[in-house]
């Protein structure tokens, strides 16, 4: 029964995949989902910037969670941009 159960689970997350989920195949390899082909067997992910690969779908092991953006974006920034903004907006600049 618990072997069933963890099947069951698997099979409903392949099936919830979408585009820009974050999946890990059972290979190791990390990526974006970028395209869900029409017939739901392949999908593209994007590995590195402008390396994208195709990937059956049952190959995916794990679904990582959706990246947040507005994480994202404070990630970008970075705590550079962010001494930088808190000056300017201290000598009255920004």
């Amino acid at each position: 029964r618990p072997q069933q159960q963890k099947q069951k689970r698997h099979q409903a997350m392949l099936s919830n995949i979408t585009r820009n989920n974050r999946v890990v195949t059972g290979g190791g390899i990390v990526g974006t989902v970028t395209k869900v082909s029409a017939d739901d067997n392949e999908l593209t992910v994007e590995i590195a910037d402008n390396v994208r690969v195709k990937v059956l779908r049952y190959t995916i092991s794990e679904v990582l969670s959706k990246p947040d953006p507005a994480a994202r974006k404070a990630a970008k920034s970075g705590p550079e941009e962010e001494r930088k903004g808190g000056l300017l907006e201290k000598l009255g600049l920004k």
